[in-house]
């Protein structure tokens, strides 16, 4: 087997080791690729071609493409390769044949990060040396990285992308979960419809041995639950359902058995309370019992970019939402407070209609530092309900004011709406800089605190 993997990085190089593996004749072609890098240097060792060509030749004698889950189908080497009928796939996809334990996927437009992580929560308390539980995908590690290691006895819980999605045909997870499906990454699926395809990807060969963990909250996620074959299993906060995981008052039941209070969670938020409900019925699917489930969630304390505390500095709550790269996290991270909020907010314009953040802007926020390409947008929302407002050149230059305009008591929350790529390489960066320009900033005004 020939197989041409398209786009190294950390997904690259655990695709082209397990295809090592299987004996295949490895190429990897990438534009960027640093030939002094390690991993580099020693799959080489190991027969390895490397290049930073892209151009059609590649495609001869090629029996299959692995590529990167985000770069586009539209790129020439692959749009000539669809037309030679060369399969194109994601390194998923390679892993899937090895994965013999319990399957869980989680895809959804927000949340899917700390739902994965609050599932695994979940499961991990009665794993033993017999049983363990492992957590790969979208979130980190590739599956194919530790698709081997996976024992029948262990329980795989992954995050997968809709870009991930779009490469894995034959997947058939036994229980998938989807979050909620918002307009999101139109720049790459093309149209709303494509993207709302991709995530449906997940369910689209399950059977009736297999269930769907599904978001009831929206009369079109209850439509496209009848798209599946698997048991429907629905989660609700909102009240809409009772017949599988579900809010009723300031309690989390799962059918007809309450499981925990509201206030026993431990991170905050009506997005928490879904990824909460979302763990709740895994659990139970799972059989986990209920005592082990109000455990692991009230000890679950967030996953770091997402609605993470960094901390109380200078009397000032501080949150660091960096993963909100779209309109509905920021929404659900405001809604998830109740104090006075010093919002930081901007990034890439992606031609989002920010106006829809007015109604919880007005509700929540008392001041908006801006920045990044739709800081002048945001400026815009601001001043139609009347929030003070400060444009600034980027999330480091936004934390002084931040602190300047708030008051003890307040929420300083970066949450900002939008994408990073317009000045940071990924949210992650844009975060870690957010909470190093807190500590900086505190750290040189400790004596200070008004």
């Amino acid at each position: 087997m020939r197989t041409l993997v398209i786009g190294f990085a950390r997904s690259g190089a655990a695709a082209a080791k397990l295809l090592l593996d299987n004996g295949d004749e490895v190429i990897v072609s990438d534009p960027k690729l640093d030939m002094q890098d390690a991993t580099v240097q020693e799959l080489a060792q190991q027969g390895v071609t490397f290049t930073t060509q892209q151009d059609e030749s590649l495609l001869n004698g090629v029996d299959q493409i692995v590529k990167n889950p985000g770069i586009p189908y539209s790129i020439p080497i692959l749009k000539a390769a669809q037309a030679r009928h060369i399969p194109i796939k994601v390194e998923v996809a390679l892993a899937q044949p090895y994965i013999k334990g319990d399957w869980i996927a989680v895809t959804g437009s927000n949340g899917k990060t700390t739902a994965t992580e609050m599932i695994a929560a979940v499961l991990r308390t009665q794993s033993d040396d017999q049983h363990d539980v492992r957590v790969a995908g979208n979130i980190g590690t590739p599956v194919s990285e530790i698709a081997k290691t996976v024992r029948p006895s262990d329980t795989l819980v992954t995050e997968l992308s809709s870009f991930q999605l779009l490469g894995v045909p034959d997947l058939k997870p036994k229980i998938a979960v989807i979050t909620n499906i918002y307009a999101s990454h139109l720049d790459y699926h093309g149209t709303r419809e494509n993207y709302v395809a991709a995530k449906m990807n997940i369910t689209k060969n399950q059977d009736a041995s297999d269930f769907l963990v599904m978001n009831f909250d929206r009369a079109e996620w209850r439509e496209l639950s009848q798209q599946t074959a698997a048991q429907v299993i629905p989660f609700s906060r909102t009240g809409v359902t009772q017949t599988g995981a579900y809010q009723q008052d300031d309690w989390l039941y799962y059918k007809d058995e309450a499981i925990m209070s509201v206030d026993q969670l431990g991170v905050s938020g009506d997005h928490n309370i879904e990824n909460a409900l979302m763990a709740i019925a895994v659990g139970r699917l799972q059989e986990i019992p209920v005592s082990a489930i109000k455990q692991a969630l009230s000890e679950f304390t967030g996953v770091k970019h997402r609605l993470q505390k960094v901390g109380t500095y200078l009397n000032r709550m501080v949150y660091n939402d960096s993963k909100a790269t779209d309109i509905e996290a920021t929404e659900s991270a405001l809604s998830g407070f109740t104090q006075p909020i010093v919002l930081l907010a901007g990034g890439l314009d992606r031609g989002d209609d920010l106006m829809r953040l007015a109604p919880v802007l007005k509700a929540h926020v008392k001041q908006m530092i801006v920045f990044g390409q739709t800081a002048n947008q945001l400026i815009e929302v601001a001043q139609t309900v009347n929030i003070p407002v400060e444009k600034t050149e980027n999330v480091q230059t936004a934390v002084p004011l931040a602190f300047q305009t708030s008051a003890p008591g307040d929420l300083i929350l970066l949450s900002p709406a939008a994408a990073s790529w317009d000045q940071y390489p990924n949210f992650e960066t844009r975060g870690d800089l957010f909470i190093q320009a807190v500590q900086d900033y505190a750290a040189a005004h400790t004596n200070e605190v008004k």
